[in-house]
């Protein structure tokens, strides 16, 4: 099989102005492509993105969870808070995955989620 070389998500909204304010200013992360403003595509990490388009409806309860892998997860935690974003609760270890996250809403419906893996399978995030 051929190699992936990077990782694409597409979400969708309403509003491409306050979506690409939270992902920009909010969340820190860099426009890689204004796709003639009808889909902003965001690094999230080296060969990982996510973009935000208006080419259809968001659904109403989307089935998705978007997780951002972090090694500092109370670090992203205060200081997403201090912007004021809204977490369902602080950060805490789930022994059924073997995780130490934090969920939180962003862009419409969507659910975020803040994770360290504690799981020694799981390859260390770059820094």
């Amino acid at each position: 099989m051929p190699l992936v070389g990077q990782m694409l998500s597409f979400i969708y909204t309403q509003d491409l102005a306050a979506a690409s304010a939270f992902l920009s200013e909010t969340l820190g992360f860099r426009l890689a492509l204004n796709q003639n403003d009808n889909c902003h595509i965001y690094e999230v990490a080296p060969n990982a993105f996510l973009g935000v388009c208006t080419n259809r409806p968001p659904a109403e309860d989307p089935a998705v969870t978007i997780s951002f892998v972090s090694p500092d997860v109370d670090g992203f935690y205060e200081e997403m808070k201090a912007k004021g974003v809204a977490f369902d609760a602080p950060p805490a270890f789930s022994e059924k995955f073997n995780v130490y996250s934090a969920f939180f809403r962003g862009i419409g419906n969507y659910r975020f989620e803040i994770q360290e893996f504690r799981d020694a399978a799981w390859p260390a995030p770059l820094k």
